[in-house]
């Protein structure tokens, strides 16, 4: 028997299982796991040649599912011309200028970074809306994605991201702003796809067709084609929609109807297609989501530090929408992680809720909006919610047969003590709580809350000199 991945988690304190109701809770205290795979949740006993993790006094979640990133942007935190700005001007002041800023090493070195700050919050999946392309590119982007996501040990989807049109004139653009052709494009898919694609429901590698928006970035025409392309591949469909109400002016402005609609219109909507925040919608958009099945990553820091707004889950997941949520990229959330988000997730749906509330005399009905998410709910969403979008039926609960990807948690923190439900910590408490052990597909990844080999303050020290020679090669593109 193989047991590299064969291992028997102890005396846990409490338990997570990313499932919903009566099932989101299991007492324990201790988890087999067999050829990477979670065989009994119970009062176990060792078996030979199992490994022992010792869980007292620890936290036991499925580990984290990251349904939307820009890998690229981890070098571009609190950037100053766009600290202050709303989405389209953001848009201009940091991730655009610096996009031609980046080589071959500082790209590297940005993915190593943001992959992991994940993995220190417990994060196993990573799906990345990669849309740092433009023609004659002299370096394959996707191959380090795929490179370093290995390295690290976690599963990693590739969100082909990219567009064949620009709002501006591409003669006056410099090379790194210039639009693809789409039949280079969609080459490029398929490439990656007989490259890297596994459409296994435990897989370690997949590839997405993902426009990087679906109404700016390319045509009806052309947009139509990559639904249908995609589906010929039999890959899933990721696109940004709805993240401020310029969406909701450009679709009426070009098209004459809403955002939703107009997608609706290209093929895509289903239950293979989700959209990056969708925090700008309109009543009629939520049912036509949820008829469909059509899903959603939820970022609620990168929405927040964009002053975009909150999308409404609870009414999103009424309809019937799969809920997923995903950190954005670096350059507008500057804690890239996934505990930061889901603590932020719980928050802020419940001050939304709140926000709508009136006094009774003028019609209110009540106080506030603490029932508006749960931190069960959170967790949901965090990790089967994720892994249901990305299609990877194997992942996302502890449950038997499911894949090992576990994060244990230590609460040996001074913000967790006089918890009186240890099993919210490191959700409700905020901040980062030390990993005991992050496995995925039963491999530890994290020990002791050290990934092996890693020296952070040479990571550190790699960074910021990247970031001053970014500087100066931006203000050389300008």
């Amino acid at each position: 028997m193989n047991t590299h991945n064969n291992w028997l988690i102890r005396n846990a304190s409490a338990i997570l299982t990313g499932r919903q109701g009566a099932e989101a809770r299991h007492a324990g205290p201790d988890i087999r796991i067999t050829d990477g795979l979670i065989a009994a949740i119970g009062q176990l006993t060792a078996e030979p040649g199992e490994r022992v993790i010792d869980a007292r006094d620890c936290v036991v979640y499925p580990a984290w599912v990251n349904t939307h990133h820009h890998l690229f942007q981890s070098l571009l935190k609190g950037e100053p011309q766009g600290l202050n700005q709303s989405l389209t001007p953001w848009l201009a002041a940091t991730p655009y200028r610096f996009r031609g800023a980046f080589d071959e090493d500082s790209f590297r070195l940005a993915a190593r970074i943001g992959l992991i700050e994940l993995v220190r919050s417990g994060c196993a999946t990573v799906a990345d809306h990669h849309y740092l392309y433009y023609p004659g590119m002299p370096f394959d982007s996707a191959g380090i994605l795929f490179e370093e996501a290995e390295a690290l040990g976690v599963r990693f989807v590739l969100c082909r991201g990219g567009a064949t049109q620009t709002r501006q004139l591409e003669a006056d653009l410099p090379q790194a702003l210039r639009p693809e052709k789409l039949d280079a494009y969609l080459a490029d898919v398929e490439r990656l796809v007989a490259r890297y694609h596994d459409p296994a429901s435990d897989a370690w590698r997949r590839v997405v067709m993902a426009p990087t928006t679906t109404l700016h970035s390319t045509t009806p025409e052309e947009l139509r084609e990559t639904a249908h392309v995609a589906r010929k591949l039999g890959i899933r469909l990721h696109s940004h929609l709805s993240e401020t109400v310029d969406y909701l002016d450009a679709a009426r402005g070009k098209f004459g109807m809403t955002p939703v609609q107009f997608c609706a219109e290209q093929d895509w909507l289903g239950p293979d297609v989700w959209f990056a925040h969708l925090v700008k919608l309109l009543p009629e958009e939520i049912r036509l989501l949820g008829e469909t099945g059509t899903g959603i990553a939820h970022c609620p820091q990168s929405n927040g530090r964009l002053g975009s707004g909150i999308a409404d889950l609870p009414a999103l997941e009424a309809a019937g929408v799969p809920i997923s949520i995903g950190v954005d990229g670096a350059a507008s959330n500057e804690a890239a992680d996934m505990l930061s988000e889901t603590h932020a997730a719980w928050l802020l749906q419940r001050a939304r809720k709140g926000e709508l509330a009136q006094p009774r005399y003028a019609g209110g009905q009540f106080e506030g909006g603490a029932d508006a998410a749960s931190i069960e709910d959170v967790l949901r969403w965090g990790t089967s919610g994720g892994a249901r979008v990305l299609g990877l039926d194997a992942v996302g609960t502890l449950e038997v047969g499911k894949a090992a990807d576990i994060a244990i948690y230590s609460l040996d923190d001074p913000r967790y003590f006089g918890l009186h439900d240890q099993a919210i910590g490191p959700i409700a408490s905020g901040g980062r709580a030390r990993l005991k052990a992050l496995l995925v597909g039963g491999r530890k990844v994290v020990e002791d809350d050290v990934i092996p080999g890693l020296d952070l303050a040479e990571l550190g020290g790699l960074a910021r000199e990247a970031v001053a020679r970014l500087i100066q090669r931006a203000e050389i593109l300008a």
